[in-house]
């Protein structure tokens, strides 16, 4: 680039750094692939690995008749744990947001807060969270992710999907045409 300030490019320089980034972003599929590989052994103190929750999470959404990108998003909700437990919602939406859906988007973003009807009042906090998005269009399906699929996806015993059977859902989901999702 000729610059060394952006205060001081031009349209070529963005031009040639959209073309760079645009060879980067085809292999994003490669590389939510090896995060999901960093949550192997990610135990946090549960039965099983936070790898082998997302595979059983996202095999009880496919075994239910979930779209692909809800099956893929449901196999990533908690890639977020990779960088930050607290904040793993967040993180997880974010990546999945120009890739997926805004009801998608927001089932992801929110699972933890619906989840915490099993387990928030353990900890002092309010069991009906979940309760704030009521008026959503997608609160019936983030019911159900979250108490059919997530919340049930702790058994070592589970007859679950291996990786490699979700990995061409990953490799469509990632590499199609990014999505805008409006900011609210």
């Amino acid at each position: 680039m000729s610059f060394t300030r952006m205060d001081q490019s031009s349209t070529a320089d963005w031009m040639a750094i959209g073309g760079e980034v645009a060879k980067r972003q085809a292999g994003m599929p490669a590389t939510i692939k090896a995060m999901l590989k960093q949550l192997a052994g990610q135990v946090d103190g549960f039965a099983i690995d936070q790898l082998q929750h997302g595979l059983q999470t996202a095999t009880r959404a496919m075994r239910d008749g979930a779209s692909e990108e809800l099956v893929v998003a449901a196999l990533c909700h908690d890639i977020g744990k990779v960088i930050s437990v607290i904040n793993h919602p967040a993180i997880a939406a974010e990546m999945l947001k120009p890739y997926v859906s805004r009801e998608t988007y927001d089932i992801i973003r929110t699972h933890q807060d619906f989840q915490g009807r099993h387990y928030y009042a353990l900890m002092g906090m309010d069991p009906n969270a979940r309760q704030k998005y009521a008026s959503e269009p997608w609160y019936a399906l983030a019911e159900k992710f979250t108490d059919e699929w997530d919340q049930t996806s702790f058994d070592p015993s589970y007859e679950t999907l291996p990786l490699e059977y979700f990995e061409p859902m990953i490799d469509r989901v990632f590499s199609k045409e990014l999505v805008r999702v409006a900011a609210r």
